[in-house]
């Protein structure tokens, strides 16, 4: 979906949920992470985390829309415009807008592997095994279940390519 293409599903929902045109610019906005869009109270500008149209669908993402223009809508009204006000919580319940986005999966970090497990510990008196990726004293530490004393097992390390 393109900017353009957001620019008038803003429109229309701004028209359809609330009665009011939407007479400022919409953009998709690939560098959001944690947050499903913002609103920017000196451009009044809304952007939109285009992951979200991708990972929950759009359905998902018209409740961001509607809550993003909850707060356009309030703001140019010069009414309670943020999270904590009563004005906000009514009107995002009336159209049906979304209080919080659905998470992402979990993005993998480009270019790294996990690093592997080298240690094992392993308790004397239970059993208990803690696998660990860095070296560690075991004198200095004792089993979490049953506090018997723990001994260093270091584990074949792969071998890289």
């Amino acid at each position: 979906m393109s900017n353009e293409e957001l620019q008038a599903w803003v429109e229309s929902v701004s028209l359809k949920s609330f009665g009011v045109p939407f007479r400022h610019k919409a953009t998709f906005n690939r560098r959001l992470s944690s947050t499903g869009g913002r609103y920017f109270l000196k451009s009044h500008h809304i952007e939109i985390n285009p992951h979200q149209l991708a990972a929950n669908g759009p359905e998902e993402v018209e409740k961001i829309i509607k809550h993003e223009l909850c707060h356009y809508h309030l703001h140019l009204a010069g009414r309670g415009y943020r999270h904590r006000d009563p004005d906000f919580k009514q009107l995002l319940q009336a159209v049906g807008g979304s209080r919080f986005c659905k998470s992402l999966p979990a993005a993998k970090p480009a270019g790294r592997k996990p690093e592997p497990y080298r240690y094992k510990l392993r308790c004397g008196a239970c059993g208990t095994e803690y696998l660990r990726k860095r070296k560690m004293n075991p004198a200095r530490y004792r089993c979490g279940r049953c506090s018997g004393r723990l001994t260093l097992l270091q584990l074949d390390s792969p071998k890289k390519s």
